[in-house]
């Protein structure tokens, strides 16, 4: 079984990281039964649940350059402004 990362698995819903667990745990005992046909099932749903956690990252990095952006722009006009006071 493939586990998603850390990262994803953080912003997981309560509900959504205990059927996670829950999934893993019995994919992991599928594997041990060599029942891959079984397990890649389980893996299948393991991937469609962990997509909201996955978008939720990356609205996360989104946010985060839109922050970065507005920083730097602040930092820009207040570099402009205090070169202009210079000038007079």
């Amino acid at each position: 079984m493939r586990h998603c990362s850390v990262q994803v698995r953080g912003l997981l819903t309560r509900e959504e990281l205990d059927r996670y667990n829950a999934l893993m745990e019995v994919g992991s005992y599928l594997e041990s039964q060599s029942r891959h046909d079984l397990a890649y099932a389980i893996q299948q749903e393991v991937d469609r649940l962990i997509v909201p956690g996955i978008e939720r990252l990356k609205e996360k990095g989104r946010q985060r350059d839109r922050d970065t952006e507005a920083y730097l722009s602040a930092k820009r006009e207040a570099a402009d402004s205090d070169e202009d006071e210079d000038e007079d």
